[in-house]
């Protein structure tokens, strides 16, 4: 009797073709990810640093589309509705994913259900500027009482309603009992733009971003919200330092598609990410800007990690009593 080889026997001795997944490398096309929010802010500027590495790691071009709108909202969701592919990620942060979720307006998506997790970028420290335009206080006191002594007549900006930054003045306000008004934008820039013309009287956003304006005194940052002072603003005081206890405020951004994209894309753009991180250049410019890479995270980790941000900060934003605007 003639035995015939096994499926396993023939494949073993390379007379059978390879899975479909080593026939098909991933990426074939041009790799597209989405900046849920406008030009000049953080997440554009990350994302436009990695990209180019990204690229040649990968083999493949790298397009960036800005969808601002909603707090980073309207972008994370249009990744989530994508089909799972692998053709399209997004550069999303704390805001959208669990910020979010404790507003009153419902989000439109789950990050634990409808998104896959794949790899953090940056950790984004947050500092609070005051404009300079016909605004006279110099520190965080001198601020405090002026908040207080005109409830609710200055206002501050952000990227959008739930946004790190947003959520950081918010808390500010809470943790000081003072009153502003909120008026928010589609992107950093166009906040920057407001508080140096005086039109905002202060905004939470990276120290990096504001450093110019501190330097220029366009703008003055009365303290960041670390546990150090940062070494790009090593005149400026900590909240601790500065009055303000207990005050808790950052971000992070980090890379996410559509759920059920294939493991093996999102295992390959993980190691991608992490390789774009490790790169000297890069590690050096984000170390530059203050905020550090979140290197050494698997898939795994990082959506347990997401998933513990979204356990914390839902209830503290819902506790805020944040309204509708």
């Amino acid at each position: 009797m003639t035995l015939r080889p096994t499926r396993r026997a023939l494949f073993a001795a390379g007379l059978l073709p390879a899975p479909a997944l080593a026939q098909t490398p991933w990426p074939t096309r041009p790799v597209r990810i989405v900046v849920p929010f406008g030009t000049g802010g953080g997440t554009d500027i990350t994302t436009r640093l990695l990209a180019p590495k990204l690229a040649d790691i990968l083999g493949q071009p790298v397009v960036i589309e800005n969808r601002p709108g909603a707090g980073g909202v309207v972008g994370t969701d249009y990744v989530a509705k994508q089909p799972p592919n692998g053709e399209v990620f997004v550069l999303s942060t704390l805001s959208p994913i669990a910020l979010a979720r404790g507003l009153p307006a419902p989000v439109p998506f789950d990050a634990r259900r409808d998104l896959v997790a794949i790899a953090p970028t940056v950790f984004v420290p947050i500092a609070l500027a005051i404009t300079t335009r016909n605004f006279s206080p110099r520190t965080a006191a001198e601020f405090v009482s002026a908040l207080r002594a005109a409830p609710g007549r200055f206002q501050y900006g952000s990227s959008g309603i739930g946004t790190s930054g947003h959520i950081a003045s918010a808390t500010f306000c809470i943790r000081t009992r003072t009153q502003a008004v909120h008026v928010p934008y589609r992107g950093g820039g166009q906040v920057f733009t407001a508080l140096t013309a005086g039109e905002i009287q202060f905004c939470s956003d990276i120290p990096s971003l504001l450093k110019g304006m501190h330097e220029g005194g366009q703008a003055r940052v009365v303290f960041v919200a670390t546990d150090r002072r940062s070494s790009l603003l090593p005149d400026v005081p900590t909240a601790a330092e500065a009055g303000i206890p207990d005050y808790k405020a950052y971000s992070w951004y980090g890379f996410f598609a559509p759920a059920g994209t294939p493991e093996a894309v999102i295992a390959r753009m993980a190691a991608a990410t992490e390789q774009a991180l490790a790169d000297p250049a890069i590690a050096g410019r984000f170390e530059e800007m203050g905020t550090p890479a979140m290197r050494g995270y698997t898939p795994a980790r990082f959506a347990q990690y997401v998933r513990d941000e979204i356990d914390y900060w839902e209830p503290e934003v819902r506790a805020l009593g944040i309204r509708a605007e």
